[in-house]
């Protein structure tokens, strides 16, 4: 069944995992660097959404980012990479396995409100006409609101496609249920958020069975890998041992810091990896303590 979308005329990757990664939209780009950055290689040529990786037996599949859990869900796609958001309003989430969250892509599912109207929570439009490309999660949301099964809510819920922060401006709504990430879209629109149905992020999933089940751990420690690094940088200092207790608290590491002695009697090396958001403190903090030579060196990639 893997297979069975794929036209005949194309590559034949039957012995291949194949990994949906979104053919354009806002994860596109990001999609491509951490493909690039987990060593898969391939060449894309115009117009074919199938690539086929020239250093590993995966073929890259390029599909809409709304279809890919569906895909991932019913077999036909091994792994892929799509938003929580999509899982949750395809109602996938109990037939794919979600691997890893991967850190991009972050936005929230708002409900969305005129400016100057007498909105001010999610309440207010029950029983209201609601725009949005999300019908599943806005129904959802407003039965919990009304109390009762989302076929049977009061509240008027109309799919849209695109534009859908125009919906109140042009009278076709009192509301709407959009993906938003700075905000600006939706105040240039005169609008603002009145409830949050989901944060979503950028996630990695697999179907309940997969074909390749070693191939797609592979990749997952690959993302882990990097993801890591994303994370951390590598600290290292010198420290007189007598402070090195004190030193290991500031900072513990993942698991814990290398020691090394140095020629300097009573003096000691130590390396560890620090959260980057935290470096700056650390810094400081070492430097209090007596430390010296710190250094903060970038980790191009990392594995536990």
């Amino acid at each position: 069944m893997a297979n069975s979308f794929i036209n005949a005329s194309l590559p034949d990757t039957s012995d291949r995992m194949l990994f949906a990664v979104p053919k354009k939209g806002r994860l596109y780009d990001q999609c491509l660097g951490l493909l690039s950055s987990i060593g898969i290689e391939f060449n894309r040529k115009p117009r074919h959404d199938i690539a086929l990786v020239t250093n590993m037996p995966i073929a890259l599949v390029f599909l809409p980012a709304a279809d890919i859990a569906t895909y991932v869900a019913k077999g036909n796609i091994d792994i892929g990479i799509t938003g929580l958001d999509i899982i949750r309003e395809s109602q996938t989430e109990n037939d794919v396995a979600e691997l890893l969250r991967l850190g991009f892509g972050k936005c929230k599912l708002q409900v969305q409100a005129p400016l100057g109207h007498p909105v001010v929570s999610a309440e207010d439009l029950v029983g209201k006409r609601i725009v949005t490309s999300f019908i599943n999660l806005t129904k959802q949301r407003f039965a919990e609101l009304e109390g009762v099964d989302p076929e049977k809510i009061r509240t008027q819920v109309r799919f849209v496609s695109g534009s859908v922060e125009a919906a109140c401006g042009l009278g076709l709504a009192d509301g709407i249920v959009d993906l938003v990430e700075s905000g600006d879209t939706m105040r240039a629109a005169g609008l603002h958020a009145i409830d949050t149905i989901l944060d979503t992020e950028s996630v990695l999933i697999t179907n309940q069975h997969p074909r390749f089940p070693k191939l797609a751990e592979t990749i997952k420690k690959r993302v882990e890998g990097i993801l890591t690094a994303r994370q951390y940088v590598l600290c290292q200092y010198n420290i007189d041992r007598k402070s090195l207790e004190m030193a290991c608290r500031i900072t513990p590491g993942r698991q814990a810091p290398t020691v090394t002695p140095l020629e300097q009697n009573g003096w000691v090396a130590v390396s560890v990896m620090v959260e980057k958001k935290l470096v700056g403190d650390k810094m400081d903090a070492l430097s209090d303590i007596g430390a010296t030579d710190i250094l903060v060196l970038n980790i191009a990639n990392a594995r536990a």
